[in-house]
């Protein structure tokens, strides 16, 4: 008997989140039932991170307990034969006792896909967020930059947040344009609940001229979320890539290979 970690991905328009509900129809409650059918005995897990309603993740990590021994071949084609289409274990590891998914993390990657075009596109609903309003790289760029480092994100967290402290590190905050797209990575220690899709608000109010690029420095400085712009939309938002220790030896694809295996569509410069 062991401690696997899987990797998973998942279209997160189908579901009402990653955790556990009584109505079930959750990431977590739809894995666990896959799993249980799988190994034929309940199975929990804990994830890395986790993903609000219509968040959609390209890397979430989780780990279980008490597995058989099994070809990890066996693990990923198996259970996602017991899963939906919406949701696939991408690679199954075995690892250590001492290996958590949440707390091992050593950083979290998300990333946001904005397309920016007059007219909202059906192919790429649910996938990517839309803004119809002229939208300007640079001074977003300028902006994020306000953003590295240890800060205070009191006036990018939700009311709901139960984190014990506002205080993250943000590791990387990057924004590149290919064609219509708009692409935000944002790395850091960790996140407070809708930290991403308020910062993504932000960063847009400054991209369509409603701000400055100072402004997100000030509302880091005055913590007050209702001084920020709305939350945006949960469609573009993609839990991209956890990194853990090297130790544990668990797949680290590139977040170049992510991107273009998962997210084609919004893969080409123009």
């Amino acid at each position: 008997m062991a401690r696997m970690a899987l990797g998973v991905s998942y279209d997160g328009a189908s579901w009402q989140g990653w955790q556990t509900q009584p109505h079930r129809c959750t990431v977590q409650d739809t894995l666990e039932a896959a799993l249980a059918r799988f190994m034929a005995q309940p199975q929990p897990t804990i994830c890395a991170g986790r993903t609000d309603t219509g968040v959609h993740a390209l890397g979430q990590v989780v780990h279980l307990d008490g597995v058989a021994e099994r070809r990890l071949e066996s693990w990923v084609r198996g259970v996602n034969a017991l899963l939906p289409t919406t949701i696939a274990v991408q690679w199954a590891c075995t690892v250590p006792d001492t290996f958590h998914a949440r707390f091992s993390a050593v950083s979290r990657t998300y990333i946001y896909v904005v397309r920016h075009a007059r007219v909202r596109s059906p192919i790429v609903h649910g996938r990517v967020g839309w803004v119809h309003q002229p939208l300007d790289l640079v001074p977003m760029q300028q902006a994020a930059q306000c953003l590295l480092g240890e800060h205070d994100f009191s006036s990018f967290r939700s009311s709901q947040c139960q984190a014990a402290s506002p205080i993250r590190t943000m590791h990387e905050l990057q924004i590149e344009q290919r064609g219509d797209f708009f692409i935000f990575t944002l790395r850091a220690n960790a996140f407070l609940h809708h930290m991403v899709r308020n910062l993504i608000g932000a960063l847009l109010y400054v991209g369509q001229g409603r701000q400055p690029p100072q402004w997100i420095e000030i509302l880091l400085a005055q913590r007050d979320r209702r001084l920020a712009a709305p939350t945006f939309a949960a469609d573009g938002l993609y839990l991209a890539q956890v990194e853990y220790p090297a130790m544990f030896g668990l797949p680290a694809p590139s977040l170049q290979t992510l991107f273009a295996s998962h997210l084609g569509f919004c893969a080409n410069d123009s």
